[in-house]
């Protein structure tokens, strides 16, 4: 499912206009990367502390991230529709 968020914000965000692409996109995509990333390397940790520490990171990443999807509709960029979709799908 983390795989997921990414690959879709991945996809949102290539319809994104070019002077966005080392604003919104950049961070919205390093987000969305840094939650699957966080899991990952968590998961082949060896105790379930790091691993619960590595989740911790990753849900800080997707509350960022749900800002930035809340930016990206406030500003335009998004439906409210698409912008909640995300967000509830993931």
């Amino acid at each position: 499912m983390a795989k997921k968020i990414a690959v879709d914000v991945y996809l949102l965000t290539s319809n994104f206009p070019s002077d966005e692409k080392f604003g919104l996109t950049n961070q919205m995509r390093r987000c969305s990367v840094s939650v699957a990333s966080n899991i990952a390397e968590g998961s082949g940790r060896n105790s379930n502390v790091e691993f619960k520490q590595f989740l911790g990171i990753a849900r800080g990443s997707l509350y960022e991230l749900e800002t930035q999807l809340i930016i990206s509709q406030e500003v335009g960029l998004i439906t409210e529709l698409k912008c909640n979709d995300i967000i509830i799908k993931n």
